[in-house]
């Protein structure tokens, strides 16, 4: 493990910094729309501009790192991103701020994909796992840090867009030094998008459920504990203990997706979520400490989404499929991500701010109603399947190859170079 570390650190050290900083902007924008007393619905088509933009960031960032190169897509998009944040101080004209949102997550889906891809790359089938676990823990810490910083200073002034301004440009300075091989150029293939929906339909409603779930929580949560009386610190400790929480749910999570129908597990996952939800979404007035243990109960469940519905769809694709599938089930999560928040934000507005979670409720429900092991037919199940145990992306921050990010392409190897790895895993196993 601490070769792994030693090897890879410093792409786990410049993922940090970048989760680090996406975060507290992410934070930092909800908690000033609602300073500024601008409606929720605002807050959510920030998110959903966001998630927009990484999805467009597949192809542009595909098309930059065949043309000039990993490190300088990476060095280029960092630039650009730490532009993007300081300019937000210029102006709080709200189509600005949409635009900045869209550029930031486009410009972000262009590293992910320099990193990720470079992880899968250089790591050796047999290590793979460890190298992109190690990977998932450095975002997940970067999220909570980033979500702890706004503790720092407590006010909603410049200091936080400095503090991501600075994290991204640090976040150059392993990248240009590292000496890591680079990864092997990557060119499209097309895919059967209808293949999919026949043989996954129940994966896909999971993932796209749990996208929305995700951008809500990511886009709206803090304007929700904002509308409860927290403050910017204590905002911040809602998130992270979230955030953490579902760090914590994929050792089990890996455990029991190993030994149980996967199927029935997300019905399970979903009844569990609904459950949660009711406290947040129906009293109001809560205590502190009542905000933290449901917001931590929800983080553990809603975080177990994305994995079992990434585990369900490979346990029913041949094995050289499951990079094309990575693409599509990201594409899934990235629509989530961009209706989810607008919904939740047209309920908060609408009938306050307690709806966030009477959605995230509805969602629960919804899918508890479309999964269901009854429903699998099992035609098609891989004895062979690797148990794909992928923590829940942030935006689309993912541990897969993240140059395949839309359903008519997918990067895969040029001719002559090595062949991509699959969709690494936090942890790998075999199916049940």
């Amino acid at each position: 493990m601490l070769g792994l570390t030693r090897t890879f650190g410093a792409l786990y050290l410049a993922s940090l910094l970048m989760q680090l900083g996406s975060t507290l902007l992410m934070t930092y924008l909800a908690l000033r729309l609602t300073a500024d007393g601008v409606a929720e619905f605002w807050g959510g088509a920030l998110m959903a501009a966001n998630a927009l933009g990484m999805v467009a960031g597949g192809r542009v960032g595909r098309v930059l790192i065949e043309r000039v190169g990993h490190i300088r897509t990476y060095v280029a998009c960092a630039g650009v991103i730490a532009a993007a944040v300081l300019a937000h101080e210029f102006s709080s004209a709200l189509p600005l701020w949409l635009f900045l949102r869209a550029l930031v997550g486009l410009a972000m889906m262009c590293q992910l994909m320099v990193l990720e891809s470079w992880l899968n790359d250089r790591a050796r089938s047999d290590q793979r796992g460890k190298v992109l676990g190690i990977y998932m823990v450095a975002v997940y810490v970067g999220m909570m840090l980033g979500q702890l910083a706004l503790s720092l200073n407590g006010d909603l002034g410049i200091h936080a867009l400095l503090g991501v301004a600075m994290a991204f440009a640090l976040c150059l300075v392993p990248v240009a030094l590292t000496g890591s091989m680079h990864p092997a150029a990557l060119r499209p293939a097309p895919i059967d998008i209808r293949l999919f929906l026949r043989r996954v339909p129940q994966s896909l409603v999971t993932i796209l459920i749990s996208g929305m779930i995700n951008g809500g929580f990511y886009g709206l949560a803090p304007i929700y504990a904002s509308q409860q009386g927290l403050g910017t610190v204590e905002i911040g400790q809602f998130m992270a203990l979230a955030i953490a929480a579902g760090l914590l749910a994929q050792l089990p999570l890996g455990w029991l997706s190993d030994r149980l129908p996967r199927a029935s597990l997300i019905r399970a996952v979903a009844v569990l979520l609904l459950l949660a939800c009711l406290p947040l979404a129906f009293y109001q007035d809560l205590s502190f400490g009542a905000l933290l243990l449901f917001g931590a109960g929800i983080g553990f469940l809603q975080f177990c989404l994305y994995p079992l519905g990434v585990a369900l769809a490979n346990d029913n694709i041949e094995a050289e499929l499951r990079v094309s599938l990575a693409g599509l089930l990201l594409v899934a999560f990235g629509i989530g991500a961009c209706i989810g928040p607008l919904l939740a934000g047209a309920l908060m507005e609408q009938f306050g701010a307690s709806n966030l979670y009477a959605f995230f409720a509805v969602c629960a429900a919804l899918l508890a109603l479309a999964v269901g092991q009854g429903k699998v037919s099992g035609a098609h199940l891989q004895e062979d399947a690797p148990l794909h145990h992928q923590a829940t992306p942030v935006g689309l921050a993912s541990a897969t190859l993240a140059a395949a990010v839309e359903p008519a392409e997918l990067a895969v190897p040029a001719a002559g170079s090595t062949p991509p790895a699959e969709p690494a895993a936090a942890c790998e196993s075999s199916a049940s």
